[in-house]
């Protein structure tokens, strides 16, 4: 599940939404911009970073982290990247840091060296909580359709589209559903999803992750008739471009996973084909370390 780039999307086009989670703001609070700052050295890249708008001291930078899967790693890591980010940037204003997880139960490493950071600086937002009771927010609920039971989705859907008929914080976060399960459900067509959903072809064929995500919008083009002659090559230069930026993606996820990789390794998984590039990505979040890499490159030639 290409999550961090699913998140990446979803925040840029709204990047107040991350409001619906700080509860404690001024009631003005709002203008806030969305990137993902690339960390210098062994260029790690936070999953995302929510700036303030300029004139607003008073406000904190949130650092972003989508985290989908136990990593013993993943905390320390956290902490260092988070401390990273502050230095580069000569942070000097307020600032917290907000994990998407299923829960923050999962295997996430020894929290006692960095106890103080994670109690007072940390949020968590559950998608699935351990307690069994369903998300808090609208938002929480529509992210959490990244993980529940397919057979739940149908009903999940439904009662986020009965709430946003007279709930604006319901309605608000409504459009984000299409990028969500198009990105989930890979191997479903778009009419398998409408009807999973109850949204319109149009919703889903007009979602950023539909085009964006997996290159689909150019494939509309195609079939349509409309990438001829030089139109066919810079779809191919595309095509090159998407593999390229899934090998990106896919490398900086191994180097928090495995260690720093060696020259013929990342040459080895920079020339791998698009759609192998994909299943890697999907496979590196059960990783533990570099054997697990070596392993599946085995697997896949």
């Amino acid at each position: 599940m290409a999550s961090d780039k699913l998140f990446f999307f979803l925040f840029q086009r709204n990047p107040d939404l991350i409001l619906r989670w700080l509860d404690d703001l001024p009631a003005d609070a709002g203008g806030y911009s969305f990137s993902a700052p690339v960390l210098k050295e062994r260029e790690y890249r936070l999953d995302g970073l929510f700036a303030p708008p300029p004139g607003r001291p008073d406000l904190p930078a949130v650092i972003l982290e989508a985290q989908m899967a136990a990593d013993p790693g993943f905390v320390l890591r956290l902490y260092a990247e988070t401390a990273r980010f502050l230095q580069q940037h000569n942070w000097s204003g307020d600032w917290r840091v907000l994990v998407i997880c299923p829960h923050r139960d999962l295997n996430f490493g020894a929290r006692t060296p960095v106890q103080e950071f994670v109690e007072r600086r940390v949020l968590w937002v559950e998608l699935q909580p351990r307690d069994g009771r369903p998300p808090a927010t609208p938002l929480t609920q529509v992210l959490s359709l990244l993980l529940q039971p397919e057979a739940n989705v149908p009903i999940i859907t439904r009662a986020l589209r009965e709430q946003a008929a007279g709930d604006a914080v319901a309605a608000e976060v409504l459009p984000l559903i299409p990028d969500i399960l198009i990105t989930r459900f890979r191997n479903k067509t778009i009419q398998e999803l409408c009807t999973m959903s109850g949204l319109t072809l149009e919703d889903l064929s007009q979602s950023r992750a539909y085009q964006e995500i997996f290159g689909l919008g150019e494939a509309r083009g195609e079939a349509r008739g409309e990438a001829r002659g030089e139109a066919r090559g810079e779809a191919r230069g595309e095509a090159r471009g998407r593999a390229q930026e899934a090998a990106a993606m896919a490398l900086r996820q191994l180097n928090r996973r495995c260690g720093l990789l060696s020259a013929d390794t990342t040459a080895r998984i920079q020339a791998l084909p698009l759609e192998q590039l994909e299943a890697l990505a999907e496979a590196l979040l059960d990783f533990t370390g570099p054997a697990d890499l070596d392993a599946w490159l085995a697997a896949h030639g």
